[in-house]
């Protein structure tokens, strides 16, 4: 969400620009109207008293998902905003979300247009608005990419890349077992190098490209995780044009467009992978190719899923790991309960393997109630109705922009007991899963819209996180305390800590 003090620092940049935009202010507080929610008689939707022109954008912290939950707790779980000019439907509660997600999931199905996203995007999945081609971008996704054979052909990367992680780990503490290692770091560095071998095989692991995603990944958490003048003011449009965040938008889908092409271009010019042609890219591009396949698919459509990939095989993951590893040092009862368990069923000096997984329960039970109080995406990309509905009571117009707000749903008391604390203990024997039945724990989102890529995301999780807590004992740094140790939120379309996580290593149960 953008802030209202970066509007209004950003409009200040140009005295001549800040006088028109002001005029503009003036002229729409008394001649645009928004749309009608409520006619007659009808039932009114809740909504906080907002301010002429900003709407209810002071209302914002900037961390809004927070914001919205507070303002939830007041106005109830189906609320209108107005941002800027455009309002927004806010869902904050189960038997909400599964409206819109179950009862409605059609009419829902859609995403709106946003400046940002509309300029930076490729033909994408996540994005790409409700239709016959998002359908087909789908069934790839799904069949060719992300279903559960090719997933389980992923299992030798998986675990290769698990062990350098390990190695990494250990040769840190072998040169010091007292200086903590920046796991946040090495963790966003592991995924990397999951995520560019099943996308690309070996044709590129080049260091200046780790990098490269890295900061393209961080710079797209921050720019997404915005509204621009244009999107809080379509009357302004032309305003962001000039001083918005459209030219920051335009030169960060430039830099990811030239990582796109390098990566393709290899793949194309090689003879022979490495890997054979279970790489993302090289189905990709044997599909485009195929006659068999009704569907007329380009670059554009490529690039758009490789970005798919990217930005969720690399940044949620790494997110959920890292939070979980947060969680754990800060409750060392649940540490000591999972490494029992790990360790019970994986000798000394040995790796856990994929295999071993699904002896382990605590441990799925540690990766549910992460993404529960740390879900990677708290607030779910926004949908859009594409007719008018009836939502408890309430008449939703066609064109209405809603916003999940995944995090206030999972500490919804009516279903989760003490719903602020760590308690892994809440998934045993519990039929409750993230795949989008159980609208109470929606990390993932539900219906039509949730994210094809769940499997793949929490099997790499569940394995990072077994060995981490299998093959080492962890500690806080000196001088910090559980007390002290920092578990808040960082703003962005993606929820990071707030501090890089630093560890100490304190011994190492490795052959």
């Amino acid at each position: 969400m953008v802030h209202l003090q970066e509007v209004i620092f950003t409009l200040s940049q140009n005295l001549s620009l800040l006088c028109i935009s002001l005029l503009s202010i003036f002229i729409l507080c008394f001649s645009v109207k928004g749309r009608n929610f409520s006619k007659g008689r009808e039932k009114v939707i809740p909504s906080p008293p907002k301010l002429p022109f900003i709407g209810n954008i002071h209302q914002l912290s900037s961390l809004s998902h927070q914001s919205l939950y507070s303002l939830s707790l007041k106005y109830g779980p189906l609320m209108l905003l107005h941002f800027g000019e455009v309002p927004w439907l806010i869902v904050s509660s189960s038997d909400m979300a599964c409206a819109i997600m179950r009862t409605h999931d059609l009419t829902f199905a859609t995403r709106p247009s946003a400046v940002v996203s509309d300029i930076v995007r490729f033909r994408d999945l996540a994005f790409e608005p409700y239709g016959e081609d998002w359908r087909q971008l789908k069934k790839i996704f799904t069949i060719h990419l992300m279903s559960t054979k090719k997933i389980a052909s992923y299992k030798t990367i998986r675990e290769e890349e698990v062990g350098n992680l390990i190695a990494k780990i250990t040769d840190h503490a072998s040169m010091s077992n007292s200086d903590p290692i920046e796991l946040s770091k090495v963790l966003f560095s592991f995924m990397n190098d999951v995520v560019f071998r099943v996308v690309s095989g070996k044709i590129i692991m080049e260091e200046r490209m780790y990098a490269m995603v890295r900061e393209l990944l961080e710079e797209g958490v921050q720019i997404l995780g915005k509204f621009s003048i244009g999107d809080l003011f379509p009357s302004l449009l032309w305003l962001e044009r000039l001083i918005g965040l459209s030219r920051r938008a335009s030169r960060h889908r430039n830099k990811w467009d030239l990582l796109y092409e390098e990566v393709i271009q290899a793949h194309i010019k090689s003879e022979e992978n490495n890997e054979g042609k279970d790489n993302f890219v090289d189905i990709l591009l044997s599909l485009k190719n195929d006659p068999s396949i009704n569907f007329d698919i380009t670059m554009d459509h490529i690039k758009g899923l490789l970005g798919n990939a990217f930005a969720a095989g690399i940044e949620t993951t790494y997110v959920t790991i890292d939070w979980a590893m947060s969680e754990l040092i800060k409750n060392p009862e649940h540490m000591k309960k999972l490494q029992e368990e790990v360790r019970g069923i994986v000798k000394h000096g040995d790796m856990v393997i994929s295999e071993d997984l699904n002896q382990m329960s605590y441990l799925k039970a540690v990766i549910k109630e992460t993404l529960r109080l740390h879900p990677p995406v708290p607030l779910l990309v926004p949908r859009e109705s594409m007719e008018e509905c009836e939502i408890n009571g309430f008449k939703i117009p066609k064109g209405t922009k809603v916003l999940i707000n995944a995090w206030a749903i999972a500490r919804e008391e009516k279903s989760w007991e003490v719903p602020e604390e760590f308690m892994p203990e809440r998934f045993i024997g519990s039929q409750v899963d993230y795949k989008g039945n159980d609208f109470q724990f929606i990390p993932f989102g539900a219906g039509r819209r949730i994210c094809p890529g769940i499997l793949f995301a929490t099997i790499t999780a569940e394995l990072a996180l077994a060995n981490l807590i299998h093959c080492f004992d962890w500690e806080l740094p000196s001088g910090m305390t559980r007390e002290k140790f920092n578990m808040g939120d960082s703003p962005g379309f993606t929820v990071r800590r707030k501090d890089d996580l630093r560890l100490v290593v304190k011994n190492v149960h490795t052959s």
